[in-house]
């Protein structure tokens, strides 16, 4: 056996030559499998630009020095490319999705929980958005809600003060204006954690509603992030 089964590390052989080359490729390979961060898992060719260390996981129809390498993990090293094959369990975090995945023997699938033999998948999702408070007296953030999902709740910071006539404002979705919650500050830094008092569904993508108490927005920013699970079928 000329390399280990799991990780593809070569192996020194007996009497060998400039041992040293084989065994800093061996550590390279464990510095990109340990504590694995990948740039991106959507790219299927070489950045112009990368650091030793850098790992990104080839998209499908590899190029350049990735062809042929569809779905191994690129770790540049000594201005070239050292390549694993993922196993099927194997968890990273995707650095431009800002989010962990797991390698499901095909894919990486984000925020999974568990997972079946077949690749059904419970998966946990947070969905962040800045919002943009425009005048009048309510505010839509359009689709905040996705489709087909389970939210758990809604957290929530005023990063820039909201302006208007208004005391307050409460969140919530249409017929249910303060489900995630009401009386909310103005000033920036003000933050808010609505959890759905029963974890409740959404069929279709959901608005949520942001309602002026005792006025009208004129302006501000709020970042909001939705906490969700989703299901995933089977293969």
């Amino acid at each position: 056996m000329s390399n280990t089964p799991r990780l593809g590390l070569p192996l020194l052989q007996a009497a060998q030559a400039q041992k040293h080359v084989t065994v800093n490729d061996a550590l390279v390979r464990i510095d990109g499998a340990a504590q694995m961060v990948l740039l991106s898992v959507d790219q299927n060719t070489p950045p112009g630009l990368a650091s030793d260390g850098d790992c990104y996981g080839v998209a499908a129809g590899g190029v350049n020095e990735w062809a042929g390498r569809d779905g191994q993990i690129a770790v540049r090293s000594n201005g070239g490319w050292v390549f694993l094959a993922p196993q099927r369990g194997w968890r990273a975090r995707i650095a431009d999705r800002e989010a962990e995945a797991v390698y499901d023997g095909a894919a990486w699938v984000n925020g999974v929980v568990a997972m079946s033999a077949n690749n059904a998948a419970t998966v946990h999702e947070v969905v962040e958005i800045d919002h943009v408070l425009g005048a009048g007296p309510t505010s839509n953030v359009v689709g905040a809600l996705p489709a087909s999902t389970v939210v758990l709740g809604v957290t929530g910071r005023v990063t820039s003060a909201i302006t208007g006539t208004l005391t307050g404002w409460r969140i919530g979705v249409a017929g249910s204006d303060n489900r995630y919650g009401s009386g909310l500050g103005l000033a920036q830094g003000t933050w808010l954690r609505g959890l759905t008092a029963s974890p409740q569904s959404y069929y279709a993508a959901t608005d949520l509603l942001l309602t002026g108490e005792g006025g009208d927005f004129a302006g501000g920013t709020i970042r909001l992030a939705v906490h969700l699970w989703r299901l995933n079928l089977p293969g």
